[in-house]
């Protein structure tokens, strides 16, 4: 079994705090080495000078090196009385090397027992009497401990900080793998999360208990889960949409179309005409979605070129005038004389043929449309407003939906399919627009749009 990202990241982790400990314990402990015997060298030298001082002002006392023949014990009484007189500045008790007195021909007077070394390298005081050579004090050199007490304490050292690096060692285990579980502990809510998000459990949801990076991506899972949850919601609420409008003109064209086979009905050109308006409808529903599925997937053809929409807008004006006037609504529209836009003629004259119709059909009788354009931060805005009836703040905000439509039944000659807003609002988007719906003052809807106006200079893409 391979191991996880926890195991990953706990090994990572400690064997980091691991490597630094043991080379902060080799350090330390090359540095404790060196230091104690340069100081130990440091001290027997001292030493050797207080000694070598001391047999000085004895040799000017006796004239000879007599007395320290004679008195073999002379020497470590010396020694001792360096230890009862100490200062913050003597060095330690005890002497960690060997050492010989010499005289002035290099003959052991006193010290350690077996004769000097010939290649001995250690520190060496000579004494003086007058500008006269008397001898010398010798000892070897401090390169190792060799003091029994001294050997102790650098064990008894040795052993408390390999002591200190496990037990250091086993904390660092010990925070390492609670650091680890509490770091990884969002990814696996992440990783379990992803899972079931891929199994279609759109619903699932992560909890977000934290500020930093991993809350972040926590609060973009939860955003995404919602997207792919409303999307499978519509697409389940399309999927009935679609299989609704289709089902009623067909089940018109079949009940006729059976009636005439069994002889209730005659075919007549009412009867022709009945069905030529029913397969009109299939065929508007019909282009009506692919239109919208070529502007959802970006695959409409767009020839953008400088565009004046004040222009369009007045071509759509004029081409549903008498429709208007048919249906007792007055048109009116304020509009500024020109507005250049970078973009298709075709597909924006359907936009504002589409939102025409859609005042047509919805606005009661003796109402009206008002068409008010102004241009203001380099950008055209349309506003087109009617009159009652008007709808909901939750109608407001799902009528760029498809098939939704506003009214009750589901009466197509009234309703429409309920796509010419939404293909509007793909429209729109395609030339960089924005497009809301908001309360019209006349009591009816205003659809607001907004379309940058074109750069007259400079490459275009």
């Amino acid at each position: 079994m391979k191991p996880g990202i926890t195991a990953k990241l706990f090994m990572a982790i400690f064997c980091t705090c691991a490597l630094v400990l043991i080379t902060m314990n080799w350090g330390v402990r090359m540095s404790f080495e060196r230091g104690f015997i340069d100081y130990i060298r440091q001290s027997n030298e001292q030493r050797v000078e207080l000694l070598a001082d001391t047999l000085q002002e004895q040799y000017k006392q006796h004239g000879s090196w007599e007395f320290l023949e004679t008195n073999d014990r002379l020497i470590y009484q010396i020694m001792r009385s360096f230890e009862q007189n100490s200062s913050p500045r003597m060095p330690p008790q005890g002497w960690r090397t060997k050492f010989w007195i010499l005289d002035s021909h290099d003959h052991r007077i006193g010290g350690y027992d077996l004769p000097v070394p010939p290649d001995l390298q250690g520190p060496r005081r000579v004494m003086t009497v007058n500008g006269v050579v008397i001898g010398s004090v010798i000892s070897t050199p401090a390169e190792r401990l060799t003091r029994d007490a001294d050997i102790n304490f650098e064990r008894q050292q040795s052993r408390t900080s390999w002591m200190i690096v496990a037990f250091t060692a086993l904390l660092a285990a010990a925070v390492t793998w609670m650091l680890s579980r509490g770091m990884l502990a969002p990814v696996k809510r992440l990783v379990n999360g992803t899972h079931q998000l891929a199994a279609g459990n759109f619903s699932t949801r992560v909890e977000v208990d934290s500020e930093d990076e991993l809350g972040k991506l926590a609060q973009d899972f939860n955003q995404l889960a919602m997207t792919l949850e409303k999307n499978e919601q519509m697409r389940r609420a399309f999927m009935a949409d679609i299989s609704h409008e289709l089902r009623t003109p067909l089940a018109v064209l079949r009940g006729e179309l059976e009636a005439m086979q069994d002889g209730v009905r005659k075919m007549t050109v009412g009867s022709l005409e009945s069905l030529q308006s029913e397969v009109s409808i299939l065929t508007k529903l019909v282009d009506d979605l692919h239109q919208l599925s070529l502007s959802d997937a970006g695959a409409l053809a767009y020839r953008k070129v400088d565009t004046d929409v004040v222009h369009l807008v007045q071509l759509a004006e004029a081409g549903s005038r008498d429709r208007f006037h048919a249906k007792q609504l007055t048109l009116t529209s304020h509009l500024p004389e020109s507005a250049e836009v970078f973009g298709d003629p075709q597909r924006l004259s359907q936009l504002f043929n589409n939102l025409l119709e859609n005042s047509l059909r919805y606005t009661d009788p003796n109402g009206g449309l008002e068409i008010r354009g102004e241009i203001r931060d380099k950008s055209l805005y349309l506003m087109f407003q009617d009159s009652a009836p008007g709808i909901s703040d939750e109608q407001l905000g799902r009528i760029f939906e498809r098939f939704y439509r506003t009214e009750g039944s589901r009466n197509r000659a009234s309703g429409g399919s309920g796509l010419g807003l939404a293909i509007c609002q793909n429209i729109v988007e395609a030339h960089g627009g924005q497009i809301s719906a908001s309360h019209s003052p006349a009591g009816g809807v205003r659809i607001t749009i907004v379309l940058p106006l074109s750069v007259t200079s400079g490459p275009r893409n």
